[in-house]
Parts: structure tokens; C-alpha cells; sequence
């Protein structure tokens, strides 16, 4: 192989290389918001449908920062039905149940205190953190940080139920 051929080589590979990274970079999206990060997040689409439901899409897309701790279709599964049938038929219950699961700010797993943190439909909720794991309440996170424009999400593996308003 002559210098020539060689050097002419070695620049179409770093001309391909480069025009796979642009391709990759434009075809790749940035984050979004609260809402639109929970309905194209596959593991977290009953929540979504959930949140519709409940009219709470507009305000995870425009309000915020928030911090969502979002129960996946697998903590939705474990809840009895008899819950879930009563959550149906009571939009305010639903609501309740859905904004127990949200705090006004953004909190990323690294910043969590064990303390408590008042959530956004008005309860308090423990948060804590051992090393990497981070709970609220009873509920593990089990994937954390989801960056959203007006907030984070962290995936948990259980629905949290509000207590009973007095």
C-alpha cells in the first residue's frame, strides 16, 4: 500500500466516522418534559394512561421542576384490584394517589436526605438513602435520574397510598 492510497484511507474512514456521529446526534432527542418522559418511557405506561386520566398531563408539561417517583407497570400490578377499581371510579382519589407520588422541586438520587418531604398533594412522605438505594416510604428506587426539562423521574417499585385526609 502506497502513502498516497494509505492517507486516502485513513480519510474516508474518518469522514464515515464523522458522518455516523452527526447522524447519531441528530437522530438522537434531548430530554423532555415530566409528562412527555413518563409516556414514552414503556415500563411506566400505566402511570401514563393514569395521568391523563386524572387531567395531570398539562401540569407535568408546563408546571414544575418537579420530582416524580413513578411506579412502574410492575408495582401497578401488585396493587389489589379492588384498589384499582375504587382509583377508576374516583377521579379526586386517583388524583390524591398520583400527586402523593410528586414533590415541587427537583431532586436528583444523589441530593436525597433522609428526612421528610412534603409531596405535592399536600401528605408527607419519608425519604432515605443508604449508600446508592434510595426509598420513599416503602418503595425502592430502582431506576433513578431521569432528566426531564421541568424535573426528574425515579422509577419505584411500589404505589404509595396517601393517608387518609382527616
Amino acid at each position: 500500500m502506497t502513502k498516497t492510497h494509505f492517507t486516502q484511507t485513513c480519510r474516508m474512514l474518518l469522514a464515515a466516522a464523522f458522518a455516523t456521529t452527526m447522524v447519531g446526534c441528530a437522530t438522537q432527542s434531548g430530554p423532555t418534559n415530566v409528562a412527555d418522559t413518563l409516556a414514552s418511557t414503556p415500563s411506566l405506561s400505566t402511570l401514563n394512561t393514569l395521568v391523563t386520566k386524572a387531567g395531570l398531563t398539562d401540569t407535568l408539561k408546563t408546571g414544575g421542576p418537579f420530582t416524580v417517583f413513578a411506579p412502574s407497570n410492575d408495582a401497578f400490578k401488585a396493587v389489589p384490584a379492588k384498589v384499582m377499581d375504587d382509583l377508576a371510579q374516583n377521579p379526586q382519589k386517583l388524583k390524591d394517589v398520583l400527586t402523593y407520588h410528586v414533590l415541587a422541586g427537583k431532586t436528583m438520587a444523589a441530593d436525597v436526605k433522609n428526612a421528610n418531604a412534603k409531596t405535592v398533594n399536600g401528605a408527607t412522605v419519608a425519604l432515605s438513602k443508604a449508600g446508592d438505594f434510595v426509598t420513599v416510604e416503602g418503595a425502592m428506587v430502582t431506576t433513578a435520574d431521569i432528566a426531564a426539562t421541568n424535573g426528574v423521574v425515579h422509577v419505584v417499585d411500589t404505589v404509595l397510598i396517601p393517608p387518609v385526609k382527616k
